[in-house]
């Protein structure tokens, strides 16, 4: 599927009632994402105008990175082969992300001489930290799955047979929540961490009003009083 085509299938999974969750995952083993092409097309222009490059990234790999963080369904990733560059941001995006005990993440933009792009510098930065960023970003080596675990980049590794049906009983469960509320705590996660303790603290509050209303906090209750296993509708 093009870059383009898979924005419009998460803004499509996002505004469709009947969707609970994503599977995001590729067709073949040998790769994730390769990331954007790299050519003579890429190289300097005379006619190139002012703006055209920011314009493109805006457009292109900012937009399909951000479809998969606005989505207000839990998005997750089976990565059962290499991730570089773009590819790796789309992994970062995810929420939940499964990886063959086989595959790598790559930031290779530092032997291109090229700037970290869609999105990878926030990304990093919010999910290993600043000093981890600056390592993976500068000095391009590639992270072995073991070792994307250990920094927090994934969370679960797995054997290469085994990441789709992981990634999707994952899916499942999720999809079999309270749909609502995993939605505002998707927004809140990003939230808390992109602005101060009051913002963080102001939107926990309203979006708890939000969830007070819906069935599914009812029927959680219910369930509680019960002792029995909640069925949500995602109302």
């Amino acid at each position: 599927m093009a870059r383009d085509e898979l924005t419009a299938a998460f803004r499509d999974a996002d505004a469709d009632p009947e969707v609970r969750a994503v599977l995001f995952c590729a067709a073949g083993d040998r790769h994730f994402c390769a990331g954007a092409g790299l050519g003579p097309s890429s190289s300097p222009s005379t006619e190139r105008r002012p703006g055209d490059i920011a314009r493109m990234l805006a457009n292109g790999w900012q937009r399909l990175v951000a479809s998969i963080l606005d989505c207000e369904k839990p998005v997750v990733a089976a990565v059962t082969g290499t991730a570089a560059g773009a590819g790796t941001s789309l992994v970062l995006a995810s929420d939940l992300v499964v990886m063959s005990e086989r595959a790598k993440l790559i930031e290779p933009f530092v032997q291109r001489g090229i700037l970290p792009d869609s999105g990878a510098i926030h990304l990093l930065t919010r999910i290993v930290g600043l000093r981890r960023a600056t390592e993976l970003l500068m000095l391009g080596e590639p992270v072995d799955a073991a070792r994307a675990e250990q920094l927090g980049m994934v969370n679960r590794v797995v054997a290469p047979d085994a990441v789709r049906d992981t990634a999707l009983e994952l899916a499942r469960r999720l999809a079999a929540g309270p749909t609502v509320m995993l939605a505002l705590t998707k927004r809140l996660l990003a939230v808390s961490s992109e602005s101060g303790r009051d913002r963080a603290f102001e939107q926990e509050a309203w979006a708890q009003e939000i969830v007070s209303t819906t069935e599914d906090l009812q029927e959680g209750l219910r369930a509680f009083a019960e002792r029995r296993s909640p069925v949500f509708k995602g109302r």
